[in-house]
């Protein structure tokens, strides 16, 4: 059976990753015939958001303890993932992306982020990014050396941000995906562009159905 590593950030779309998202992720790698390797890095997270009031706490959480509620437990630090461990890559996004797995700037992805998706790169394993998760993958790649193609749908600012990185990128509509063929990833807004569930499911099934195909 085919593994697919799904990289989460914490739990929650203000501090961690987009619970839907992952749990889309996670629903569409099962019913693609493969099994999940959840993962997380063991770091304190940048803050915790009272997600009624979107204020931050003060609170302290431990990002992969946190994202353990959405893997119902099953899940490794990342510094303990390696390339034979995963047959490819799933990342969903949330703030906790970008707050989580990017260092405290939001210059960089944090070294064991670049070091899975380049091991992933190199070893010719397909990358799945959602919603501003690719934000990540352009940072990582930036520091890789490679220059790639991704979405994150029409937000301007973001956008920018990945063209920065050196990298192209393509407007896409909230049901659809941007497929880099030759670097193997795959990207789609989710909710990004989504008003609800059933739109992020539309984009998150055919991405995960891509990178199945990828993975051959």
């Amino acid at each position: 059976m085919k593994r697919v590593g799904i990289i989460l950030s914490g739990c929650g779309v203000r501090d961690g990753s987009e619970i839907h998202e992952a749990t889309l992720a996670l629903l569409w790698t099962v019913k693609n015939g493969c099994e999940p390797v959840f993962m997380a890095p063991d770091d304190v997270q940048k803050d915790v958001v009272n997600h009624r009031t979107n204020e931050a706490t003060g609170e302290k959480r431990n990002c992969l303890t946190e994202a353990a509620r959405i893997a119902r437990g099953k899940i490794r630090d990342i510094a303990d993932v390696h390339d034979h461990d995963y047959d490819a890559i799933l990342m969903p996004g949330g703030s906790g992306a970008v707050k989580n797995l990017l260092t405290a700037d939001g210059a960089k992805a944090k070294p064991e982020v670049v070091r899975v998706l380049r091991e992933a790169h190199r070893g010719g394993k397909p990358i799945g990014a959602i919603c501003i998760a690719p934000v990540v993958v352009a940072r990582a790649f930036k520091e890789i050396g490679k220059s790639v193609t991704l979405t994150i749908g029409n937000d301007a600012a973001t956008a920018e941000v990945i063209r920065d990185c050196g990298h192209e990128h393509v407007n896409c509509k909230v049901d659809d995906v941007v497929i880099d063929r030759e670097n193997k990833i795959v990207s789609t807004p989710a909710y990004m562009l989504a008003r609800n569930i059933g739109e992020v499911e539309a984009g998150v099934s055919k991405l995960v159905s891509s990178v199945v195909k990828m993975m051959g």
